[in-house]
């Protein structure tokens, strides 16, 4: 007999072959019927697969929100790719995994691409087979036996997949469906019992894009099929209408209708920031300077290029390559087709991050412990060579500007800087009207540093928290194993948007390993030299990914004091023109940044061209208004007109377009 453990500290006995279905059953109908896999000694098991011995045992229902969602998207996936080679017989299958909202199944066809025009049909095979409910057997092969299955049905991908499996491990296959004709893929599982398991309605393919086997350019093009999937209809419309709301506020629509920016092709991943656009950056940069020098930060400017043997010394040139622009130093030769770099060139790189060089600022004199903390900030322009594929608008881009900071400081004000860290983040965010949570990324598998060392740093920001007040529920707090930098554990602020959205965006790192490896030094007390600890940190993360988060959480209609136009004065007659530009200065001599719009249009039509821009208030001007010096103010976002004296919107201008720091 088997001893079952279960949440609640009981022990059951069971006989072998018993599943967890069965003591599923056994505690209840209700609990059956809503169990749908099984915690098995921490393992997520189907729920149909026998017990292997003594084992401790926790069902999973839809409560289990995470577990669930991960289990009913792996079935849709399957289930996605059985209708495909069900309604294009030759299709070969390859891979098909859950997302972070839904899946995808990549497929070779036989005759064509698969179009969009495709999945109306798929989707209601899929259907079709949810309605069968078909039993999702797992079994056990050999690779051998799996290999020339695969083989004799042409699934020519699966059989190099199998092929290249490590020798020992378990080869699992899920059938669906009984019988000869069932429907097999090879897959680790673990699935649901059945595929009338899955909700018909809270499903949606979404898209067709192409997809490299295995990720490689090198190999056959695939045909990739999206979809989403949910526990139930209500999660999937709530979740499209979170994505109708997002393709309303993309930050690159937004971004062309309302002048901010551009990007083009002769400088992938960099952008062209427009007058409007720079005037938020400008606006942004203003404000985190005010912030930094109240928190007792000095500002530095640091170098582009560095030679290779500083980023050697960093470690970044060992683990971070790939992703840096690597130059020779010197080009001695050339010929008809360019230059030639000689094999003994100096290389060097566009810098990816700031540390190294504020370690190499920190190196500059004898620091005493008296001099710490110092906390040097920059506006760093850096660069990183990400895939074309990954590039995406202003949030993956190759060119970047960091709010980046390092603070080196002594053992002892470790935790009163973090905490301090995290007060000004907290005000920052709250200016700007986000909710947040707080994360510890722990330390990675590859890392430098000892495991003493990185005890030590994670209780450090741990302890900060705590102290902060933010270690709670309420900011969301959570550990992550694992997702540390390779030289520093790191907290993480995750910034949660207007549609419910979250980005990742601020951060703090306790690093013990860059001051070591580039020989940063103070005298202690003691007049012996010892090594500060450095801590890398950042709120915005970089202008360009902040800007494209406040442009999407605000739709555009960004707080006045960030608008890039705060007013536009809009005559409806030509007879209040110089009344139109009596008031435009004066609310420029005020400090605000206003148009006039003297168009021979009717005001209808200049109300909606000023609407599509964003503009945040527009005073409009007639006869009337010249008369008894009054404007209409009409405000985006809400209906009618307020009628004003010139003095009385020029103070509630000017109180809108005071930063939320300076009020």
């Amino acid at each position: 007999m088997f001893k079952i453990t279960l949440p609640d500290g009981s022990v059951r006995e069971v006989a072998p072959g018993t599943t967890p279905a069965d003591i599923a059953a056994a505690i209840g109908p209700g609990l059956a019927k809503a169990a749908m896999a099984a915690r098995v000694d921490g393992e997520v098991r189907d729920i149909m697969r026998p017990f292997d011995g003594d084992a401790e045992l926790a069902l999973i229902t839809s409560k289990d929100e995470a577990d669930a969602l991960e289990l009913v998207r792996h079935d849709y996936a399957h289930i996605l790719a059985e209708a495909v080679q069900s309604l294009f017989p030759g299709t070969q299958i390859t891979f098909g995994p859950s997302t972070d909202d839904g899946f995808y199944y990549d497929f070779a066809p036989k005759d064509r691409p698969f179009t969009e025009d495709d999945l109306p049909a798929i989707e209601a095979e899929m259907r079709r087979i949810i309605a069968a409910d078909k039993p999702l057997i797992r079994e056990v092969w050999s690779r051998e036996d799996l290999i020339a299955r695969w083989r004799a049905q042409g699934e020519t991908f699966k059989a190099e997949w199998a092929a290249e499996l490590p020798d020992g491990e378990e080869l699992t296959v899920y059938r669906a469906g009984k019988g000869e004709d069932a429907w097999l893929d090879m897959c680790r599982g673990p699935h649901l019992a059945s595929t009338g398991k899955v909700a018909a309605d809270a499903f949606k393919l979404t898209r067709v894009s192409g997809a490299y086997w295995r990720g490689d350019q090198k190999n056959a093009m695939l045909s990739r099929i999206y979809g989403t999937g949910w526990l139930n209809k209500k999660q999937l419309d709530a979740h499209l209408h979170r994505l109708e709301e997002a393709a309303k506020r993309d930050h690159r629509k937004l971004g062309q209708e309302m002048d901010l920016f551009h990007l083009q092709a002769e400088a992938h991943g960099s952008v062209f920031w427009h007058p409007n656009g720079f005037v938020i950056w400008r606006q942004l940069e203003a404000y985190m300077r005010r912030a930094i020098d109240a928190a007792g930060y000095q500002e530095v400017k640091t170098p582009q290029v560095m030679d290779a043997r500083q980023w050697e010394a960093s470690g970044h040139w060992g683990k971070y390559r790939e992703n840096m622009f690597v130059i020779p130093d010197e080009v001695p030769n050339t010929d008809d087709d360019g230059p030639i770099v000689s094999d003994d060139a100096d290389w060097m790189a566009l810098k990816p991050m700031n540390c190294p060089a504020h370690v190499l600022i920190f190196r500059q004199g004898i620091k005493s412990y008296r001099d710490l903390p110092m906390r040097l900030y920059e506006n760093g322009c850096c660069h990183r060579n990400e895939p074309h594929g990954a590039l995406h608008g202003l949030m993956r881009v190759r060119q970047f500007t960091q709010d980046d900071a390092h603070i080196f400081c002594r053992q002892d004000q470790i935790v009163a800087e973090v905490r301090a860290f995290c007060e000004l983040a907290d005000r920052i965010y709250r200016d700007f009207g986000f909710a947040y949570s707080i994360k510890l990324a722990l330390r990675p598998e590859k890392r430098f540093g000892t495991e003493e060392m990185w005890d030590l740093a994670e209780t450090e920001l741990r302890n900060a928290v705590v102290e902060a007040g933010l270690a709670t529920p309420e900011y969301g707090w959570e550990e992550l194993p694992g997702e540390g930098a390779f030289y520093a554990p790191k907290l993480e602020w995750h910034l949660t948007d207007a549609i419910g959205r979250t980005w990742q965006v601020g951060t703090i790192q306790s690093d013990r390993v860059l001051p070591e490896r580039l020989d940063a030094s103070y005298v202690g007390e003691d007049g012996e030299r010892h090594r500060p600890i450095m801590l890398h940190r950042a709120i915005f993360g970089s202008y360009e990914r902040f800007i494209g988060i406040l442009i999407e959480h605000f739709a555009g209609r960004l707080p006045v004091w960030l608008a890039p136009t705060q007013a536009v004065v809009a005559t409806i007659v030509s007879d209040a023109d110089g009344y139109a530009r009596e008031v435009e200065a004066k609310l420029k001599a005020a400090g605000i940044r206003t148009d006039a719009d003297l168009r021979n249009e009717k005001i209808n039509y200049k109300v909606r061209e000023h609407s599509l821009a964003k503009v945040p208030h527009l005073l409009v001007v007639g006869k009337r208004e010249a008369e008894e010096g009054t404007v209409a103010v009409r405000t985006l976002g809400r209906e009618g007109q307020r009628m004003m004296t010139l003095d009385e919107a020029i103070a509630m201008l000017t109180e809108e377009a005071t930063p939320p720091d300076l009020r």
